[in-house]
């Protein structure tokens, strides 16, 4: 696994739900409805023995049903493994920004999660626009944004064929265009 950063994380991802399944164990009790259910149909005195060990048993097939659950959501995450990194420079209209991204493939398309510093907070009809841009200059948006920390954007095109990653300041006009102002640019490769 040390040679393979992709199956060094679906490793990491299979642990993290086993631990979430864990922690949903955690104070698992069965419902106060069902106890009282199972009381009265076993008419068991108080204390007994065999109620215990119903109700351990009722508590255990319900906290397994819940592992289980927890389980499949997490697994059935939709990411395929394969994963992509930007390291975003500023341009000449925001020299004191910095970013990167995280490019995940999912069953819905791209996942890129955008963390930008020193970009400041746009309102009133401006804002941030994400895109993906192929060799041949052809863009393809992929989100908006007004405040550039731990972004959630979706491309559903690759950035093996769309690989540079630029952020553009925008103003709502009507115009689904880019505004060719651009305040960070980089390049999606394979990675992390």
């Amino acid at each position: 696994m040390a040679a393979s950063p992709e199956l060094a994380d679906r490793l990491a991802e299979q642990q993290r739900a086993v631990e979430l399944a864990r922690s949903a164990v955690d104070g698992v009790e069965a419902p106060a409805a069902l106890r009282a259910r199972i009381d009265a149909g076993r008419r068991l005195p108080r204390g007994s023995t065999s109620r215990r060990l119903v109700l351990t048993g009722v508590a255990a097939a319900t906290v397994a049903v819940v592992a289980l659950a927890v389980g499949l959501a997490a697994f059935d995450s939709g990411t395929t493994g394969e994963r992509f990194h930007a390291v975003l420079a500023p341009t000449g209209l925001a020299p004191g920004a910095s970013g990167e991204a995280a490019l995940t493939k999912t069953s819905s398309g791209w996942r890129i999660e955008l963390d930008a510093a020193g970009l400041p907070r746009l309102e009133g009809g401006r804002f941030y626009e994400a895109w993906l841009r192929n060799s041949e200059g052809v863009l393809v948006p992929i989100g908006t944004f007004n405040e550039s920390r731990k972004v959630t954007l979706w491309a559903g095109v690759s950035p093996r064929d769309f690989p540079t990653l630029t952020v553009t300041r925008e103003q709502a006009d009507g115009d689904q265009a880019s505004s060719g102002e651009k305040v960070l640019v980089g390049t999606a490769n394979v990675g992390r």
